[in-house]
Protein backbone atom coordinates (compact mmCIF):
# COMPACT_ATOMS: atom_id res chain seq x y z
CA UNK A 1 0.00 0.00 0.00
CA UNK A 2 1.51 3.45 -0.95
CA UNK A 3 1.35 6.79 0.70
CA UNK A 4 -0.10 9.45 -0.87
CA UNK A 5 1.46 13.27 -1.14
CA UNK A 6 3.98 11.87 1.57
CA UNK A 7 5.39 15.29 1.46
CA UNK A 8 4.06 18.45 2.51
CA UNK A 9 0.43 16.67 3.49
CA UNK A 10 -1.91 19.19 4.49
CA UNK A 11 -3.22 16.64 6.76
CA UNK A 12 -0.72 16.14 8.97
CA UNK A 13 0.03 19.83 9.62
CA UNK A 14 -4.08 19.63 10.50
CA UNK A 15 -3.58 16.70 12.79
CA UNK A 16 -0.92 18.58 14.27
CA UNK A 17 -2.97 21.85 14.82
CA UNK A 18 -5.55 20.31 16.69
CA UNK A 19 -3.08 18.82 18.97
CA UNK A 20 -1.80 22.39 19.71
CA UNK A 21 -4.79 23.58 20.19
CA UNK A 22 -6.39 21.11 22.71
CA UNK A 23 -2.90 21.11 24.59
CA UNK A 24 -3.24 25.16 24.27
CA UNK A 25 -6.36 25.01 26.34
CA UNK A 26 -5.34 21.79 28.52
CA UNK A 27 -2.39 23.92 29.92
CA UNK A 28 -4.57 26.85 30.49
CA UNK A 29 -7.11 24.43 32.70
CA UNK A 30 -4.00 23.42 34.54
CA UNK A 31 -4.56 19.91 33.73
CA UNK A 32 -2.01 17.23 33.18
CA UNK A 33 -2.49 14.59 30.73
CA UNK A 34 -3.13 12.62 32.79
CA UNK A 35 -5.96 14.50 34.54
CA UNK A 36 -7.63 15.38 31.38
CA UNK A 37 -7.61 11.42 30.27
CA UNK A 38 -9.15 10.73 33.76
CA UNK A 39 -12.27 13.26 32.86
CA UNK A 40 -12.78 11.70 29.41
CA UNK A 41 -12.29 9.10 30.15
CA UNK A 42 -9.42 7.55 28.20
CA UNK A 43 -5.64 6.64 28.96
CA UNK A 44 -3.00 9.26 28.89
CA UNK A 45 -1.33 7.96 25.67
CA UNK A 46 -4.38 8.55 23.94
CA UNK A 47 -4.23 12.52 24.96
CA UNK A 48 -0.51 12.60 24.56
CA UNK A 49 -0.75 10.96 20.68
CA UNK A 50 -3.85 13.23 20.02
CA UNK A 51 -1.87 16.19 20.89
CA UNK A 52 1.50 14.72 19.01
CA UNK A 53 -0.69 14.70 15.81
CA UNK A 54 -0.33 10.99 15.94
CA UNK A 55 -3.40 9.54 16.64
CA UNK A 56 -6.76 10.25 15.26
CA UNK A 57 -9.41 11.28 17.83
CA UNK A 58 -13.07 10.89 17.40
CA UNK A 59 -15.66 13.62 17.56
CA UNK A 60 -16.77 12.42 20.99
CA UNK A 61 -13.39 12.70 22.04
CA UNK A 62 -13.36 16.43 20.95
CA UNK A 63 -16.56 16.86 22.09
CA UNK A 64 -15.66 15.61 25.99
CA UNK A 65 -12.53 17.88 25.96
CA UNK A 66 -14.81 20.80 24.98
CA UNK A 67 -16.90 20.01 27.92
CA UNK A 68 -14.06 19.43 30.20
CA UNK A 69 -11.95 22.57 28.99
CA UNK A 70 -14.55 24.41 28.80
CA UNK A 71 -13.88 25.75 25.07
CA UNK A 72 -16.95 26.86 24.22
CA UNK A 73 -16.75 24.36 21.46
CA UNK A 74 -13.90 25.21 19.62
CA UNK A 75 -12.42 21.87 19.38
CA UNK A 76 -15.53 20.14 18.32
CA UNK A 77 -15.63 22.60 15.38
CA UNK A 78 -11.78 22.58 14.31
CA UNK A 79 -12.31 18.32 14.27
CA UNK A 80 -15.21 18.60 11.56
CA UNK A 81 -13.05 20.89 9.59
CA UNK A 82 -9.81 18.59 9.61
CA UNK A 83 -8.73 16.28 6.87
CA UNK A 84 -7.97 13.42 9.47
CA UNK A 85 -6.66 11.16 6.01
CA UNK A 86 -5.21 12.97 3.15
CA UNK A 87 -2.28 10.53 3.41
CA UNK A 88 -3.97 7.17 2.88
CA UNK A 89 -4.69 5.05 -0.12
CA UNK A 90 -6.23 2.34 -0.41
CA UNK A 91 -5.35 -1.07 -1.96
CA UNK A 92 -6.75 -1.27 -5.96
CA UNK A 93 -9.26 -3.93 -5.42
CA UNK A 94 -11.15 -2.14 -2.67
CA UNK A 95 -10.48 1.71 -3.45
CA UNK A 96 -13.71 1.42 -5.48
CA UNK A 97 -15.69 0.53 -2.33
CA UNK A 98 -13.98 2.73 -0.27
CA UNK A 99 -14.84 5.39 -3.29
CA UNK A 100 -18.49 3.95 -2.39
CA UNK A 101 -18.89 4.58 1.06
CA UNK A 102 -18.08 8.31 0.31
CA UNK A 103 -21.07 8.90 -0.92
CA UNK A 104 -23.44 5.95 -0.18
CA UNK A 105 -26.57 7.79 1.39
CA UNK A 106 -27.55 3.91 3.71
CA UNK A 107 -25.08 0.46 4.08
CA UNK A 108 -26.61 -2.67 5.05
CA UNK A 109 -24.02 -5.33 6.31
CA UNK A 110 -24.37 -8.95 7.45
CA UNK A 111 -20.33 -9.86 8.77
CA UNK A 112 -18.94 -13.05 10.15
CA UNK A 113 -15.90 -13.75 12.12
CA UNK A 114 -14.31 -10.25 12.56
CA UNK A 115 -16.48 -7.47 13.43
CA UNK A 116 -16.68 -5.10 9.86
CA UNK A 117 -13.92 -2.01 9.15
CA UNK A 118 -16.40 0.66 9.81
CA UNK A 119 -16.90 -0.35 13.59
CA UNK A 120 -13.70 -1.83 14.44
CA UNK A 121 -11.35 0.28 17.09
CA UNK A 122 -8.01 0.98 16.28
CA UNK A 123 -6.48 -1.82 18.71
CA UNK A 124 -8.79 -4.01 16.96
CA UNK A 125 -7.69 -3.18 13.95
CA UNK A 126 -4.28 -2.91 14.26
CA UNK A 127 -4.28 -6.35 15.59
CA UNK A 128 -6.02 -8.11 12.72
CA UNK A 129 -3.54 -6.42 10.34
CA UNK A 130 -0.35 -7.86 12.39
CA UNK A 131 -1.44 -11.00 11.47
CA UNK A 132 -0.46 -10.65 7.88
CA UNK A 133 1.60 -7.52 7.95
CA UNK A 134 3.92 -5.30 10.05
CA UNK A 135 5.48 -2.39 10.42
CA UNK A 136 4.63 0.78 8.47
CA UNK A 137 2.30 -1.77 6.39
CA UNK A 138 0.05 -2.31 9.38
CA UNK A 139 -0.28 1.51 10.65
CA UNK A 140 -1.32 2.47 6.72
CA UNK A 141 -3.66 -0.10 6.69
CA UNK A 142 -5.14 0.68 9.96
CA UNK A 143 -5.14 4.92 8.99
CA UNK A 144 -7.04 3.42 5.87
CA UNK A 145 -8.86 1.96 7.64
CA UNK A 146 -10.45 4.58 10.14
CA UNK A 147 -10.55 7.25 7.66
CA UNK A 148 -13.56 5.17 5.86
CA UNK A 149 -15.46 5.32 9.50
CA UNK A 150 -15.28 9.10 10.46
CA UNK A 151 -18.39 9.68 8.16
CA UNK A 152 -20.57 7.49 9.68
CA UNK A 153 -19.66 7.94 13.34
CA UNK A 154 -20.43 11.83 12.46
CA UNK A 155 -23.41 13.24 13.32
CA UNK A 156 -25.96 13.01 10.52
CA UNK A 157 -24.09 9.96 9.10
CA UNK A 158 -25.71 7.81 6.33
CA UNK A 159 -27.59 4.68 7.81
CA UNK A 160 -25.88 1.65 8.27
CA UNK A 161 -27.09 -1.18 9.85
CA UNK A 162 -25.01 -4.15 10.46
CA UNK A 163 -25.76 -8.00 11.58
CA UNK A 164 -23.28 -9.51 13.28
CA UNK A 165 -22.44 -13.61 13.21
CA UNK A 166 -22.29 -14.23 16.71
CA UNK A 167 -18.64 -15.30 15.68
CA UNK A 168 -17.70 -12.06 15.80
CA UNK A 169 -17.77 -11.76 19.44
CA UNK A 170 -16.19 -15.37 20.61
CA UNK A 171 -13.42 -14.65 17.81
CA UNK A 172 -10.43 -13.26 19.70
CA UNK A 173 -8.36 -10.76 17.99
CA UNK A 174 -5.45 -9.25 19.67
CA UNK A 175 -6.61 -10.11 23.24
CA UNK A 176 -9.46 -10.20 25.60
CA UNK A 177 -8.70 -6.54 26.44
CA UNK A 178 -9.06 -5.61 22.74
CA UNK A 179 -11.99 -7.52 22.38
CA UNK A 180 -13.45 -5.98 25.73
CA UNK A 181 -12.97 -2.67 24.53
CA UNK A 182 -14.37 -3.53 20.86
CA UNK A 183 -17.52 -4.38 22.53
CA UNK A 184 -18.22 -1.56 24.44
CA UNK A 185 -17.41 0.71 20.92
CA UNK A 186 -20.29 -1.52 19.58
CA UNK A 187 -22.65 -0.61 22.37
CA UNK A 188 -21.43 3.15 22.41
CA UNK A 189 -22.06 3.27 18.58
CA UNK A 190 -25.13 1.49 18.21
CA UNK A 191 -26.90 4.44 20.54
CA UNK A 192 -26.29 6.78 17.39
CA UNK A 193 -29.53 7.69 15.13
CA UNK A 194 -27.88 6.58 12.62
CA UNK A 195 -26.90 2.95 13.54
CA UNK A 196 -28.29 -0.26 14.38
CA UNK A 197 -26.13 -3.04 15.47
CA UNK A 198 -27.98 -6.37 15.61
CA UNK A 199 -26.93 -9.59 16.23
CA UNK A 200 -27.62 -13.71 14.85
CA UNK A 201 -27.13 -15.42 17.53
CA UNK A 202 -25.07 -19.19 17.09
CA UNK A 203 -28.13 -20.59 19.20
CA UNK A 204 -30.60 -20.03 16.62
CA UNK A 205 -30.13 -22.99 14.58
CA UNK A 206 -33.04 -22.14 12.34
CA UNK A 207 -31.26 -18.52 11.04
CA UNK A 208 -30.90 -18.75 7.61
CA UNK A 209 -27.38 -16.61 7.52
CA UNK A 210 -25.59 -15.72 4.08
CA UNK A 211 -22.69 -17.87 3.32
CA UNK A 212 -20.25 -14.78 3.13
CA UNK A 213 -20.30 -11.74 4.11
CA UNK A 214 -21.93 -9.09 2.09
CA UNK A 215 -22.84 -5.14 1.79
CA UNK A 216 -26.40 -3.81 0.33
CA UNK A 217 -25.26 -0.08 -1.00
CA UNK A 218 -27.34 2.51 -2.25
CA UNK A 219 -25.63 6.07 -3.94
CA UNK A 220 -27.40 9.09 -4.11
CA UNK A 221 -28.80 8.12 -7.26
CA UNK A 222 -30.45 5.43 -6.63
CA UNK A 223 -28.02 3.03 -8.23
CA UNK A 224 -27.98 0.04 -5.68
CA UNK A 225 -24.95 -2.52 -5.46
CA UNK A 226 -24.25 -5.83 -3.67
CA UNK A 227 -20.49 -6.39 -2.57
CA UNK A 228 -18.40 -8.93 -1.18
CA UNK A 229 -14.82 -9.92 -0.46
CA UNK A 230 -12.51 -13.61 -0.83
CA UNK A 231 -8.96 -13.45 -0.58
CA UNK A 232 -7.63 -10.07 -1.94
CA UNK A 233 -10.56 -9.89 -4.17
CA UNK A 234 -13.55 -7.38 -3.82
CA UNK A 235 -16.96 -8.82 -5.87
CA UNK A 236 -20.01 -5.95 -6.82
CA UNK A 237 -22.88 -6.35 -8.70
CA UNK A 238 -25.42 -4.26 -9.54
CA UNK A 239 -28.12 -6.42 -11.54
CA UNK A 240 -31.58 -5.79 -10.14
CA UNK A 241 -32.22 -9.78 -9.66
CA UNK A 242 -29.31 -10.03 -7.66
CA UNK A 243 -30.10 -7.21 -5.65
CA UNK A 244 -33.29 -8.23 -4.86
CA UNK A 245 -32.19 -11.51 -4.07
CA UNK A 246 -29.64 -10.52 -0.96
CA UNK A 247 -31.92 -8.03 0.11
CA UNK A 248 -34.70 -10.12 0.70
CA UNK A 249 -32.38 -12.98 2.32
CA UNK A 250 -31.23 -9.48 4.41
CA UNK A 251 -34.25 -8.40 5.91
CA UNK A 252 -35.72 -12.15 6.86
CA UNK A 253 -32.10 -12.30 8.46
CA UNK A 254 -32.81 -9.13 10.50
CA UNK A 255 -36.53 -10.17 11.20
CA UNK A 256 -35.73 -13.57 12.44
CA UNK A 257 -32.57 -12.74 14.18
CA UNK A 258 -31.92 -10.79 17.77
CA UNK A 259 -33.53 -6.73 17.83
CA UNK A 260 -31.50 -4.41 18.25
CA UNK A 261 -32.26 -3.75 22.07
CA UNK A 262 -31.90 -7.60 22.21
CA UNK A 263 -28.58 -7.32 20.78
CA UNK A 264 -27.39 -5.12 23.52
CA UNK A 265 -27.32 -8.05 26.09
CA UNK A 266 -25.42 -10.47 24.02
CA UNK A 267 -22.47 -7.69 23.06
CA UNK A 268 -22.57 -6.80 26.81
CA UNK A 269 -22.39 -10.25 28.16
CA UNK A 270 -19.82 -10.82 26.09
CA UNK A 271 -17.59 -7.49 26.57
CA UNK A 272 -18.55 -8.75 30.74
CA UNK A 273 -17.17 -11.76 29.74
CA UNK A 274 -14.00 -10.48 28.92
CA UNK A 275 -13.67 -8.26 31.35
CA UNK A 276 -14.07 -11.50 33.98
CA UNK A 277 -11.56 -13.29 31.93
CA UNK A 278 -8.55 -9.98 32.26
CA UNK A 279 -9.34 -9.66 35.79
CA UNK A 280 -8.95 -13.27 36.33
CA UNK A 281 -5.38 -13.13 34.78
CA UNK A 282 -4.26 -10.09 36.55
CA UNK A 283 -5.00 -11.79 39.34
CA UNK A 284 -3.16 -15.14 38.67
CA UNK A 285 -0.30 -12.44 36.82
CA UNK A 286 -0.32 -10.99 40.49
CA UNK A 287 -0.41 -14.55 42.43
CA UNK A 288 2.05 -15.81 40.87
CA UNK A 289 4.50 -13.06 41.37
CA UNK A 290 4.03 -13.24 45.17
CA UNK A 291 4.30 -16.83 44.57
CA UNK A 292 7.95 -15.68 43.03
CA UNK A 293 8.61 -13.11 46.20
CA UNK A 294 8.56 -15.27 48.07
CA UNK A 295 10.28 -18.58 47.08
CA UNK A 296 13.13 -15.69 46.03
CA UNK A 297 12.95 -14.81 50.10
CA UNK A 298 13.18 -18.43 51.33
CA UNK A 299 16.05 -19.15 48.87
CA UNK A 300 17.60 -15.99 50.56
CA UNK A 301 17.56 -17.47 54.09
CA UNK A 302 18.15 -20.82 52.78
CA UNK A 303 21.31 -19.43 51.46
CA UNK A 304 22.72 -17.05 54.04
CA UNK A 305 25.07 -17.81 56.38
CA UNK A 306 24.23 -20.24 59.38
CA UNK A 307 23.79 -19.33 63.15
CA UNK A 308 24.02 -20.91 65.82
CA UNK A 309 20.97 -21.42 67.98
CA UNK A 310 21.88 -20.38 71.33
CA UNK A 311 21.08 -23.39 73.55
CA UNK A 312 19.81 -22.43 77.47
CA UNK A 313 21.61 -24.47 79.82
CA UNK A 314 19.91 -27.24 81.51
CA UNK A 315 20.17 -26.57 85.33
CA UNK A 316 22.71 -28.89 87.18
CA UNK A 317 21.46 -31.07 89.30
CA UNK A 318 21.11 -31.24 93.05
CA UNK A 319 23.48 -33.76 94.27
CA UNK A 320 21.40 -36.04 96.48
Amino acid sequence: MSRRNAEGASGATNAALFGEVLRHFREEALLTQEALAKEIPCDRSHVARVEAGTRVPQEGFAKKCDEVLRTGGVLGRLWRRVDWYPQVEHPDWFRRRAEMDAVAVSLREYQERVIPGLLQTEDYARALFSRVASGEEVEERVRARLSRQQRFLAEGGPFYVVVLDESCLRNVVGSPQVMRDQCEHLLNVGRRSNIRVQVAPASFAALLRPNVSMSLIELPDGHRWVYSESVDQGHFSDDPAVYRRHSHAYDVLRADGLSARESVAVIGDAMEGYERHEQARTQRSDLEEEQLQRGKRRQLRRSGPRIPRHRRPRPRQQDP
